[in-house]
């Protein structure tokens, strides 16, 4: 067997693995990462975040398109070509990943394909098929292996009419229909897809709203313009069967008490994805892992293995990929020695990319009040911006969750347009411990989006001027 003496080497090449294995270049560490894959990205580039988006950004031109009578541009029949759509997606993938491949030749990084397997603290075997296995001595590892799609115990994936996130990046047409099981981020996001392409759709959430994660009021409203789109939406809802028929499937949904069969063309199973943590080899070192599979790590991404960090998916943390990118520059700067400070995961904003977009950043209204907070809100409709008018969009909200004593900012929840985008303000507002006052009276450009930013802080003190 080869054999090869590196500083770091890091097990995937996702958002964590490999901006992880970036910031080790940049820091003079020898650093090899090992990807299982043929390309460098992880799920988040090859079957998560950027195609998603990709296809968003698709569902966003063709919605723009049909409305334009509106703004009184009249165009010809559209055309929806679908083999375009998946190519353009690919092209913007291809091209990430090979912007990848730059950054480790630039900080002389090895990338090394095949399956990485921690024999001991210091060392990782890597096979592949038809290959001879590879030896790599370090000083370091970090497991960055990511995740896969979760299936139901009583409702498993096909790849054919019951589908889930990977496979439906992969469809060769929009189906005439489909219903959604879960509406975290991701069914929520392919829900918004296919109905503006088309596609006639049902989601259903066990929970009782859709977006769990989110403020109750902010999913209220996204809920309440799901609705207007046209998609059908079952809350507090299980689905009990699915049962594969010749043109499609038939799934039995349960919800307040009463049971009824909701026919469609695909099921879309988006109910979680699980840590990819078997066959690495963990159990020869004293890396523990929790009863769900995921690897127990302290505030620096460290296992109860000394040498050994772990960070991304695999550990029990945001499945964010930003937070992923964040875990992994925590753990090679620890590595290196450098003065760290450990992730305030209360400052990891979420994102959800649907029309209309969710975002958050900070701790919900129930949340703050449970860890004992005297809360205060300020809320302003996106109704009354005049840009979001200017713009025809739906509506939306702003929301701020204070602490009543200070004024100190404790979450900010949005829904509307580019809230992925304003969320930023938010997230640099928490790190700073800013109030609300001090949000209220930064002065925001006019007219923009930002300024509900601006009116929803001033409503915390009661003085909003264009709150209706």
């Amino acid at each position: 067997m080869a054999e090869q003496q590196y500083d770091v080497v890091i097990i995937g090449s996702g958002p964590g693995g490999y901006v992880a294995a970036i910031r080790a270049g940049q820091l003079g560490l020898k650093t090899a990462v090992i990807e299982k894959d043929p390309f460098l990205g992880g799920t988040c580039l090859h079957r998560g975040c950027i195609p998603t988006k990709s296809l968003l950004e698709n569902a966003e031109v063709w919605s723009k398109i049909q409305k334009s009578k509106e703004f009184g541009i009249t165009v010809g029949d559209i055309k929806l070509d679908w083999s375009v759509v998946q190519k353009r997606k690919q092209g913007v993938v291809d091209s990430n990943s090979k912007g990848i491949e730059f950054y480790f030749k630039k900080y002389k990084v090895d990338s090394i394909t095949g399956w990485g397997k921690v024999v001991d603290a210091k060392t990782v075997e890597v096979s592949s098929e038809g290959g001879q296995p590879k030896t790599l001595k370090t000083k370091n590892i970090i497991l960055a292996m990511g995740s896969v799609p979760k299936d139901l115990p009583h409702i498993k994936s096909d790849g054919k009419r019951i589908i889930n996130s990977d496979h439906i990046l992969q469809i060769d047409h929009v189906p005439r229909s489909m219903l959604v099981i879960g509406a975290g981020a991701v069914g929520s996001e392919f829900a918004s897809i296919f109905s503006r392409f088309g596609t006639n759709t049902t989601i259903v959430e066990v929970m009782p709203q859709l977006l769990p994660i989110e403020d109750e009021e902010i999913a209220k409203e996204f809920t309440r313009i799901f609705k207007k789109k046209g998609i059908d939406v079952y809350t507090d809802a299980k689905v009990l069967s699915c049962e594969v028929t010749e043109n499609g499937v038939k799934s039995t949904v349960e919800t307040k008490g009463k049971q009824q069969v909701i026919e469609t063309e695909v099921v879309l199973s988006a109910t979680g994805r699980r840590p990819l943590t078997e066959n690495c080899g963990l159990d020869k070192t004293k890396v523990k892992l929790d009863q769900r599979g995921f690897v127990q790590i302290d505030e620096f991404m460290r296992t109860a293995e000394p040498g050994i960090y772990a960070i991304g998916d695999i550990v029990p943390t945001p499945a964010l990929a930003h937070c992923a990118s964040a875990e992994g520059i925590l753990a090679v700067e620890h590595i290196k020695g450098l003065e760290v400070r450990p992730i305030n995961y209360d400052h990891v904003p979420n994102a959800t990319y649907t029309e209309p977009e969710v975002a958050s950043v900070g701790l919900t209204e129930k949340k703050a009040k449970e860890r004992g907070y005297d809360v205060k809100t300020g809320k302003f409709p996106l109704t009354a911006n005049a840009k979001n008018k200017i713009m025809g969009a739906d509506g939306g909200l702003v929301k701020y969750v204070t602490d009543a004593k200070y004024d100190e900012l404790l979450g900010v929840h949005i829904v509307g347009p580019k809230a992925t985008e304003l969320i930023a303000e938010a997230g640099v507002a928490l790190a700073l411990e800013a109030t609300s006052e001090s949000i209220a009276k930064t002065i925001h450009a006019h007219p923009t989006l930002s300024e509900a930013l601006m009116e929803a802080a001033e409503d915390v003190a009661g003085h909003s001027i264009h709150k209706p």
